[in-house]
């Protein structure tokens, strides 16, 4: 192959289509389809009975005692909040790179979000947590972000420490590993997304999950209604009262067609996802060494892994590339592989104006800080080293095909030792990209 990049006219990395079924997801089969018409041609849209079993299964592969499925994962993380009592003028701790939904909802329950740094991994950093620490804590919102499972033992240990509950969104990383023990076992709360993007994929849900009793009642309570409530909210009088509607004032019941497609995705669920991680760990091991790019990705000779490597990632280091910008490096991996390789996540939520000036009750006061003692924004400078972690996106392989993913690697390692092409001239200094989803990426 000639050393000269596609973006200069030189031959393409990947030449040519590859398989469909390299990049397609979710995997649906006969069986799928069968069920999902079973639930269309006798209206079972509204029911509980699959969802209750989808439950049950789900529980039980979580290993966690109570499972309740949401509507989307927004919802699911909301009931998190609620059911630990978040509540006007307290405090949640959350990274600032992550999704809305991680974190936006707080303010429905008078709330304030105090962001803390992410690591290398663009993960939770321990490090950061005590700084965002003050007697207004309740509680530490903990991401997979990108599927890469966060430093638990050093976060469980300050949480229990300083008596704050943990709330873990896994929405990323379902059925991933931290040392051995699944994702979304470590917190007193756990909830995620299902919708159809995500590894696990099954239209657009959402699903709780917990130990606690008290927690799954309460959680239970504020999003479903008299169909379900008075058969699980059995151990906590003081919400029996309350059956016929329910607390958030917001139905967030499942659609059943959804219940019906995630059971069959958790039945090949875990064997789907080893064959990803295969896949992955091959393309970055195939990149091993090669300046400027480092793989996103865990030991997993320590009992940890990527689970299905939802949306996966690489972190960029332009010193190593002579400064090239993210950039214009993705730009010329994009014309050697084709759409694949995009600068940035999500931008720190700490820079919307959600988080800066957006009032939700109309009081003239942003929302955020309308019911704190003090400006949690002033904070929000000490993230700063969230937004100067550079990363851009690789190829999600679903399926180990291994003469198609070398070429896919070939691109990303022919524009690192080829960079100069790039920079002959000089480089235009910008800055790295991102995306506040449903808009440019850049």
């Amino acid at each position: 192959m000639g050393n000269k990049l596609a973006i200069n006219g030189g031959p393409k990395a990947v030449a040519g289509n590859p398989p469909e079924s390299l990049f397609k997801w979710p995997i649906l089969t006969e069986e799928d389809e069968a069920a999902a018409l079973d639930v269309i041609r006798n209206n079972r849209f509204s029911g509980i009975d699959i969802t209750e079993q989808l439950q049950r299964e789900f529980a039980e592969w979580q290993g966690r005692k109570y499972a309740i499925a949401y509507c989307n994962g927004t919802m699911s993380l909301t009931s998190a909040m609620f059911a630990i009592g978040l509540g006007m003028g307290d405090e949640i701790i959350c990274t600032t790179k992550t999704y809305w939904a991680s974190i936006s909802q707080a303010i429905n329950f008078g709330a304030t979000a105090v962001f803390c740094n992410i690591d290398d991994m663009l993960s939770m950093d321990p490090n950061d947590i005590e700084r965002c620490i003050t007697p207004k804590t309740k509680a530490i919102m903990v991401v997979h972000y990108f599927g890469y499972p966060a430093d638990m033992d050093p976060i469980m240990e300050i949480a229990r420490r300083r008596n704050l509950y943990v709330i873990e969104d896994v929405s990323h990383a379902q059925g991933g590993l931290y040392k051995g023990k699944k994702l979304g076992t470590f917190g007193d709360i756990a909830a995620m997304s299902l919708m159809s993007g995500k590894s696990f994929a099954a239209g657009e849900l959402g699903m709780l999950v917990t130990d606690d009793r008290r927690l799954y009642e309460r959680a239970m309570a504020f999003a479903h209604y008299e169909r379900n409530n008075a058969t699980y909210i059995t151990d906590s009088p003081e919400l029996k009262d309350y059956f016929h509607i329910p607390l958030g004032g917001v139905k967030g019941r499942a659609n059943q067609l959804c219940s019906v497609l995630a059971r069959g995705q958790l039945k090949y669920y875990d064997e789907r996802c080893a064959e990803i991680r295969r896949a992955m760990n091959y393309f970055w091991d195939l990149l091993e060494g090669v300046p400027g790019i480092r793989a996103i990705r865990v030991d997993e000779s320590t009992g940890s892994n990527m689970a299905g490597w939802y949306a996966p990632h690489g972190t960029y280091h332009p010193e190593e590339l002579h400064g090239l910008p993210v950039n214009r490096f993705c730009e010329a991996v994009r014309a050697e592989i084709g759409g694949i390789c995009w600068p940035g996540g999500n931008y720190c939520l700490h820079t919307h104006k959600f988080f800066q000036t957006f009032d939700l009750y109309n009081i003239g006061k942003p929302s955020r800080i309308a019911f704190s003692d003090r400006d949690a924004r002033a904070d929000d400078a000490l993230c700063r080293p969230s937004e100067e972690k550079y990363c851009y996106s690789i190829p999600w392989f679903k399926h180990y095909m291994p003469e198609w993913i070398e070429r896919y690697a070939e691109g990303f390692r022919k524009v690192a030792e080829n960079h100069g092409e790039l920079i002959e001239g000089g480089i235009d200094g910008s800055k790295q990209g991102g995306r506040w989803y449903g808009t440019t990426n850049e």
